[in-house]
């Protein structure tokens, strides 16, 4: 049976990206009800919950320059100072289940009067089996609430002890997408859902060659302070670049995030090919206001 590649749709193109500031159902409500979003991304969670260590997952704000931080690393609510636009951030995973979330989904489903169609991207991990039963659960759940839903791997996090990111590896990838196109495959009456991949930074041209080569068969990613901002626009560029150069691969949506902090930084990312941007740094060091600060600069609301 042959199906529609699902598509998204984010106006405006601002969102923040998976972060400690999108964790509480209250997080995910005000974030939901801002204006200025046109999408909002879950903190990545799993199956069961990440076991949260307070002497082991942390999170800081520092000066770029002068690494400095005015104090001691804690938890994300921790308030930066106007300098401190780079984060070091060890949290790892959401310690909240995947299941909690769709409940809070349904929450804010059921709050939204009259509904709203603004997206609704749930950030994920695991391994292939269990990443592939979260596009499930979210797929069935997206039937019984009024928003869109996407689903986003994450493929990225470098704070997982003894597991490096598995989108540096090209057979990683692909037994991701391999368990993704088995689900779907087996369940043909399961409700699609668009997906994408959140890669970390890369910083050689074989890392790309391996994500492009997994992804010929077709299939979406998205990408994952202000010091990696550079880098994120040439992996941007990079990967727009390669997209578009198969008729495979031409339809991939790029979410361009990384040191994005104003409306200069967003016209630079969406000038790179992004389709949309995402706020992490940015969100926590200035709150909800950023968006609406970023989106006037950015004359996104005429």
């Amino acid at each position: 049976m042959s199906h529609s590649v699902p598509r998204i749709d984010i106006s405006p193109p601002l969102l923040n990206s998976a972060c400690p500031w999108a964790t509480t159902l209250e997080d995910l409500q005000a974030l939901f009800r801002c204006s200025f979003t046109g999408a909002i991304t879950i903190r990545t969670s799993l199956l069961e919950g990440f076991h949260h260590d307070p002497d082991i997952h942390q999170h800081t704000f520092f000066d770029p320059v002068t690494h400095v931080t005015h104090g001691a690393a804690g938890s994300p609510s921790s308030s930066a100072l106007v300098s401190e636009t780079a984060s070091l951030n060890t949290l790892g995973y959401s310690p909240i289940p995947l299941r909690t979330y769709l409940s809070y989904i349904s929450d804010i489903s059921t709050e939204q009067s009259p509904p709203t169609r603004k997206l609704i991207i749930v950030s994920v991990t695991g391994t292939p089996e269990e990443v592939a039963e979260c596009y499930r659960l979210i797929a069935e759940h997206s039937l019984t609430v009024d928003m869109p839903l996407a689903m986003e791997v994450n493929l990225s996090c470098p704070n997982i002890p003894n597991a490096p990111p598995p989108a540096y590896s090209g057979e990683a990838i692909y037994r991701y997408l391999a368990a993704l196109k088995t689900v779907i495959g087996s369940a043909p009456d399961l409700s699609r859902l668009p997906f994408g991949l959140k890669t970390p930074p890369y910083t050689y041209i074989e890392q790309f060659t391996t994500l492009i080569s997994a992804l010929t068969p077709g299939d979406s990613p998205g990408m994952a302070g202000a010091p990696l901002h550079p880098l994120a626009l040439g992996n941007v560029s990079t990967l727009r670049r390669m997209l578009d150069q198969d008729e495979l691969t031409k339809h991939v949506v790029i979410i361009g995030t990384g040191g994005v902090e104003d409306g200069a930084g967003y016209r630079r990312m969406r000038g790179a090919g992004a389709r949309a941007v995402g706020l992490a740094t940015a969100l926590g060091r200035k709150g909800l206001s950023v968006f609406e600060e970023i989106g006037t600069d950015a004359d996104l609301f005429r």
